[in-house]
């Protein structure tokens, strides 16, 4: 059951989530649901800058107009987040926090640690 579970995750990775739909009306529920489940946090976890050994990963990430993007501090120091244009500015994030923002337009839009300014990262919106 585990190597059918890990297989349908694989295939799942590689769907966009209106396939997933069309893939679960036509592989029956239990089926159809892991795929969609699958296609869709392969989908969130694109949209994810870590935060650990005091740097950003990825240090540069591209997304859509009008995507969320989170940063979660794995780090057991507090770190933050914030643009030079104070265009967004997130608290200060102790381990585990998380921090959102929602990138309504187009254009490059760098980063960094306000604690630690050494720390950059850049997010693209296309």
């Amino acid at each position: 059951m585990q190597v059918l579970i890990n297989r349908l995750r694989r295939i799942a990775a590689r769907l966009v989530p209106r396939r997933a739909v069309l893939m679960a009306m036509l592989s029956g529920p239990l089926v159809g649901a892991m795929l969609a489940y699958g296609a869709v946090a392969a989908q969130d976890a694109a949209n994810v800058v870590t935060i650990d050994n005091f740097t950003f990963g990825p240090k540069e990430l591209t997304v859509a107009v009008g995507t969320t993007v989170t940063w979660t501090n794995h780090d057991d120091i507090p770190h933050n987040v914030v643009s030079p244009e104070q265009k967004f500015k997130s608290p200060v994030l102790d381990t585990d926090e998380m921090f959102s923002h929602k990138f309504d337009a187009a254009g490059t839009y760098k980063y960094y640690c306000s604690i630690h300014p050494r720390m950059t990262g850049q997010v693209v919106v296309r």
